[in-house]
């Protein structure tokens, strides 16, 4: 006998929209408490700063979807490593539905060893700037 379908199958699916509403860290001062709650473009700062300083596949709490993979960057050549940078940060910050772009990389050494690069995250709150910085 073949199944009737029912009329829940047959109703359209909406997908609604989470808010973005999140516990405030205390990153500026270097202080590990949580101190009341960020939402809108502060939420998106934080969220921008705790993916790109997640080593992907390192911590069993996350997805594999959440975070950044630069530890392998390690030793190798600037020539290599800026455009790899720009692509991976690109691919974990997509993964959030509320960012919508990422661009205007610009890399800089300030010092041996080291290599800084800033950039703009276009989100759905607005745009704001980030940098992360690697040991190459």
């Amino acid at each position: 006998m073949i199944p009737a379908i029912t009329p829940l199958l047959n109703q359209e699916l909406t997908k609604a929209e989470q808010p973005s509403l999140t516990h405030r860290l205390n990153l500026q001062e270097g202080d590990d408490r949580v101190r009341g709650r960020a939402g809108g473009l502060a939420a998106m700062r934080q969220a921008v700063y705790k993916i790109i300083n997640t080593e992907r596949y390192q911590h069993l709490i996350y997805s594999y979807n959440y975070g950044v993979e630069l530890a392998d960057l390690f030793g190798q050549p600037a020539s290599f490593v800026c455009p790899e940078i720009e692509r991976r940060i690109t691919e974990a910050l997509m993964q959030d539905d509320r960012i919508t772009g990422v661009g205007n990389f610009s890399f800089s050494r300030p010092a041996k060893g080291v290599l800084a690069a800033s950039f703009v995250v276009q989100t759905v709150f607005g745009d704001l700037q980030a940098e992360r910085t690697v040991r190459v």
